[in-house]
């Protein structure tokens, strides 16, 4: 399956899940909390409220070689949407993905997804857990803190 077709099929419209395709275009579903949506909305005010240049997405698609993968939370560059503008899926992953670790997620999934976003030219991805810590990761591996947003917290409130 492409990810046009899932975009456009109405019955995963409006689904209380995470809607990912694998490497072999299968349809992978992850349920969402409120918890975790609050956690998303409030990631992407801070995002938004510190930095004045660039853009914030939420459920933003990115293809990457083992499928298309979306990201929580992220930010982009105005160089980046000036190369990407709304493709959908992106090429190429924005500067910063955030995912927020659910029950359902297992420990190799989101090792795997930190990997498939730096791979695709993330220089950040933001690990957030349940309680809203959060773990910032580079292409040199963990990161005591961010390039990017200089004074993110180690804890997200909500």
């Amino acid at each position: 399956m492409e990810w046009s077709q899932v975009i456009n099929e109405p019955v995963l419209q409006n689904l209380p899940y995470k809607v990912e395709l694998n490497e072999w275009g299968q349809i992978t579903l992850s349920p969402a909390s409120n918890k975790h949506g609050m956690i998303q909305a409030e990631l992407s005010g801070f995002l938004r409220n510190h930095k004045t240049e660039g853009k914030v997405i939420t459920e933003c698609s990115i293809r990457t070689y083992k499928g298309v993968k979306v990201a929580d939370v992220s930010w982009g560059s105005a160089g980046f949407f000036k190369r990407n503008g709304f493709d959908t899926p992106y090429p190429e992953a924005p500067e910063l993905c955030a995912e927020i670790i659910s029950p359902s997620n297992r420990t190799a999934e989101i090792e795997e997804k930190i990997s498939l976003y730096l791979s695709k030219g993330a220089k950040e991805v933001w690990v957030c857990d349940e309680e809203g810590c959060m773990k910032i990761y580079t292409c040199r591996g963990e990161a005591e803190k961010s390039l990017l947003f200089p004074n993110i917290p180690e804890r997200i409130e909500f």
